[in-house]
């Protein structure tokens, strides 16, 4: 990877706008199989996708990459400007993200690293891409850098590691793909809360940090994902096909709001690092693991035989 390449595409902002220098590199990206010329031409580049914080609409930006550690990495440089890309501003948000690396397209989830680590992968990104010591020398900000966790089973960290592969042929296969995820997020989140406090040496636990929360928060965007889908799409259609199943969809959608208020009690307990009390976390976290786990049983046992007719991916219209 080039430093001009780290330069231009960290420094952009959110926008993808036809008429912008990053769309027409975006659009030579997806046209080449990630393949780009002019000052890219050989460098390490990908996509990542984030959600705007506020608008909550789909952003696009290229990216200079490194992998170290068997790890793949950006670094929210932009160029060494005093604040913060707005890619990372959404991240932090909403740390589930889209990648696209050549012909590869994938979800990932976006964890900053932290402390020692943070310095340590940096070095590494600098030998790899110099240009990044220049920028990190040019400003106070620390330059943050963000693993890209791939959550595919056994891919190490990543927050589906432990997760069964399933063979998707039916809807009610999907279902259960994603209640494996779900169900993934919440034993990954639980250890790393456990072996936080452990880590405590007995006193107060400290604050927590940046992996438990983007790990927390990507369970819950990919929650709310799950059943905003059901709540608006899958259930309906149900409803109409399998009218006998009327009074489960009601009581699964009433189940859906309970896990919601709970879901978005966690998310306010970790919006902001500084003021996330550890035990109140510890206990909603607890809350929402036996809630969740409850209705994703309850579904399973009502809708899978039904939903096992239904292909999925879907053919035709």
């Amino acid at each position: 990877m080039s430093s001009s390449s780290s330069s231009s595409s960290s420094s952009s902002s959110s926008s993808t706008s036809p008429s912008s220098f990053n769309q027409s590199v975006i659009d030579e990206f997806r046209a080449r199989g990630g393949r780009v010329g002019g000052p890219f031409e050989g460098g390490d580049l990908l996509l990542l996708t984030t959600v705007g914080e506020r608008s909550g609409r789909e952003h696009t930006v290229p990216l200079g990459f490194v992998r170290a550690d068997g790890l793949l990495l950006v670094v929210a440089s932009a160029a060494g400007a005093p604040e913060h890309p707005q890619w990372y501003r959404n991240l932090l948000a909403g740390p589930l993200v889209r990648v696209e690396l050549g012909e590869e397209v994938f979800d990932a989830i976006a964890v900053p690293a932290e402390g020692e680590r943070r310095d340590r992968l940096f070095e590494a990104v600098v030998r790899a891409a110099p240009g990044y010591g220049d920028y990190q020398r040019h400003t106070a900000r620390v330059l943050p850098v963000v693993v890209l966790e791939h959550p595919d089973p056994g891919a190490g960290a990543g927050a589906g590691a432990g997760a069964p592969v399933r063979e998707v042929a039916s809807l009610a296969d999907k279902l259960l793909e994603v209640h494996d995820w779900l169900r993934a997020q919440v034993r990954q989140v639980r250890a790393e809360t456990e072996a936080h406090f452990a880590g405590g040496g007995g006193g107060r636990a400290p604050a927590l940090g940046l992996q438990i929360r983007q790990h927390c928060l990507a369970f819950c965007q990919g929650l709310t994902v799950h059943h905003s889908g059901e709540d608006h799409g899958v259930f309906p259609a149900l409803a109409r096909s399998h009218p006998e199943l009327r009074g489960v969809l009601d009581r699964l959608a009433e189940e859906h709001r309970a896990v919601s208020r709970l879901k978005d009690e966690l998310v306010a307990l970790v919006s902001g690092l500084e003021s996330a009390e550890p035990e109140r976390f510890r206990a909603a976290l607890s809350r929402t693991a036996d809630e969740l786990e409850a209705h994703l049983a309850h579904e399973e046992r009502e809708l899978l035989p039904a939903l096992a007719g239904i292909p999925f991916p879907p053919s035709g219209r």
